[in-house]
């Protein structure tokens, strides 16, 4: 490939998922992964001939799977690899990377990269193969944030339909539409706009990446933690199973502001005595959780406003 010395270089780790997926035909957008043939990231770049204007690239196909079967311990292998190439003289990273879980492995890079540079993970919700696929667009977008040196000590971003999301606030909020992502009620980081700038608007000031305590390094797996919804007329069960299965942790997904029928946070309180810990969370999309002093002093923890899965992957950590 076409080097310009004058651009800045650029990684890409392709892990899978839509933005890689070859449908039976132009209008197949549910069943693409069936056919079991994909575009290798080497065709995703000859179809964005325009990328050569923004950045250097080289690239890999790290891992070739639907984000539905990616585990913690492809996290710890996508972020080894990723703090090595930052280490190396690339100016960025993009991975691409299935929608279904993309906002997980995210969050779980931007606590445990160790650089200041931008990694922007990106998918898309129409394959390559269909009418008005988005994946030629959000890779280029990624590519341009990564090339940017305003995306600097902004953490791990996800982009998609040219919003520029936080990994720590970035959920999925649609099966279907291409504007599935958001950022909850803290509005998203900025936009790879029509003519193709970078602009950020607001940074996210939670503590991340180098300034983060946690580190990879050394870890071959992650401990299990687990994740029960409240529902209506919920009981002890599920989480006495999880007391059985040797699980390190749970994340109790309740109502609204974190609250649980009383038989399931009796059964979560046999948890918290028996030294496992409880983290309380919401299944409501938006808001933060409130620790009591009633909830500190029966030994709970809650989430701020992470997710479940978030709060999940941070309780690993």
């Amino acid at each position: 490939m076409y080097m310009n010395k004058k651009l800045p270089k650029v990684h890409i780790i392709a892990t899978g998922g839509t933005i890689s997926g070859i449908g039976a035909n132009r209008l197949d957008y549910t069943q693409y992964s069936d056919t079991g043939n994909r575009y290798t990231i080497e065709q995703l770049i000859e179809r964005i001939p325009e990328v050569k204007n923004v950045a250097n690239l080289t690239y890999e196909n790290l891992l070739a799977t639907g984000s539905t079967n990616i585990t913690p311990r492809d996290w710890l292998v996508i972020a080894e690899r990723a703090n090595t190439l930052l280490q190396d003289g690339i100016d960025g990273i993009v991975i691409t990377h299935g929608t279904a879980t993309l906002e997980e492995t995210a969050y779980f890079l931007h606590l445990t990269i160790k650089s200041n540079k931008p990694v922007v993970l990106t998918g898309a919700m129409r394959p390559p193969s269909s009418i008005s696929t988005d994946a030629d667009i959000n890779l280029l977008d990624a590519i341009r944030i990564a090339s940017s040196g305003n995306a600097q000590n902004m953490g791990v971003m996800g982009v998609l339909n040219n919003q520029i999301h936080s990994a720590r606030e970035i959920i999925k909020m649609n099966t279907l539409r291409v504007d599935t992502f958001q950022s909850n009620d803290l509005g998203f980081l900025g936009f790879v706009d029509s003519d193709g700038q970078v602009i950020f608007y607001r940074n996210s000031i939670k503590i991340h990446t180098y300034e983060s305590e946690f580190s990879t390094q050394g870890l071959d797996q992650l401990p299990r933690v687990d994740i029960i919804v409240a529902y209506s007329g919920g009981d002890g069960l599920l989480i006495d199973a999880v007391k059985k299965n040797e699980s390190q942790g749970l994340i109790l997904a309740g109502f609204g502001s974190g609250t649980l029928p009383t038989v399931m946070k009796d059964s979560a309180l046999e948890l918290v005595k028996g030294g496992i810990p409880v983290v309380l969370a919401s299944r409501s999309i938006m808001g933060r959780i409130v620790l009591t002093e009633k909830l500190r002093d029966e030994g709970f923890i809650t989430c701020d406003n992470l997710s479940p899965q978030k709060a999940r992957i941070l309780l690993m950590l």
